[in-house]
């Protein structure tokens, strides 16, 4: 179902990193037509470390699992929160079988607009996941990497499309909106221009900054999404008659509900 906006179904934790992978590859590949040969868009990674509960709680978008020889994955029960009953027990010297924490390797990808002359980068766009936007170690790294990029001469493009957690930090003109777009512009910094909006608007389109000289490319995330709900098949799998995650307010519940009809 092709809705105005943003599709909130896109956001469950189980299809984000899937539709995370293909919208940065979407991106580079409407933005290098436009912009060889004398930029390139290319897609980087990220690595940083998540215990086995965070990379549960987030649907991490690239998951490597290290294990030592002899040992096995445990099947994952619960993606809950919820405290768990601690089991008393009598005294004896036996062992019990008990998990630990395990490190996992998370790889979380993004766009580098990059010289072709120089290797100079020149924009960084980066696509939000939930181990950005949740509190705890993927946050933090996150957050150290925007502030050197915002500490640089590249440009920043940051682009929420998660209702859940709270969104990347201001210093000033907060709003509340489901959704919302960074554009950051090295030279009018601190200033930057968002592109605040909610379920029911239409996904705004924005330019590539590039440098001052060059003509600046449009971006249409709402094209390239649709393009991707298309190819991707998410029509067969999404089953609309379930409630979206994160859940929808009363509001957008009558307005989602009325789409469909």
């Amino acid at each position: 179902m092709m809705l105005p906006g943003m599709d909130p179904c896109l956001e469950s934790p189980a299809l984000w990193p899937e539709v995370h992978s293909r919208l940065i590859v979407a991106i580079a590949d409407t933005l290098n037509p436009k912009i060889l040969p004398k930029y390139r868009a290319s897609i980087e990674q990220r690595v940083y470390d998540l215990d086995l509960e965070d990379s549960l709680l987030v649907g991490i978008p690239d998951v490597t699992v290290a294990q030592h020889k002899g040992t096995s994955q445990m099947p994952i029960q619960s993606t809950t929160s919820e405290p768990k009953a601690i089991a008393v027990v009598e005294k004896t010297s036996d062992p019990l079988s008990v998990m630990i924490p395990m490190p996992i390797e998370v790889k979380e990808r993004y766009l580098e607009i990059k010289s072709v002359q120089t290797g100079e980068v020149v924009t960084v766009v980066e696509i939000l996941s939930p181990a950005n936007k949740r509190p705890g170690k993927g946050r933090n790294a996150y957050l150290d990497k925007r502030l050197n990029v915002l500490g640089s001469m590249s440009h920043l493009v940051e682009i929420d499309l998660l209702r859940n957690h709270q969104p990347m930090p201001l210093s000033k003109g907060h709003v509340q909106s489901n959704y919302r777009m960074l554009v950051s512009r090295c030279e009018q910094r601190p200033r930057a221009e968002l592109y605040a909006f909610n379920l029911n608007d239409k996904i705004p389109q924005f330019q590539l900054p590039l440098k001052a000289e060059d003509t600046e490319p449009t971006v249409d995330l709402k094209a390239l999404i649709d393009d991707i709900y298309s190819k991707a098949g998410y029509e067969v799998l999404i089953d609309y008659a379930l409630s979206p995650v994160p859940p929808l307010t009363a509001q957008e519940i009558e307005w989602f509900e009325a789409l469909q009809k």
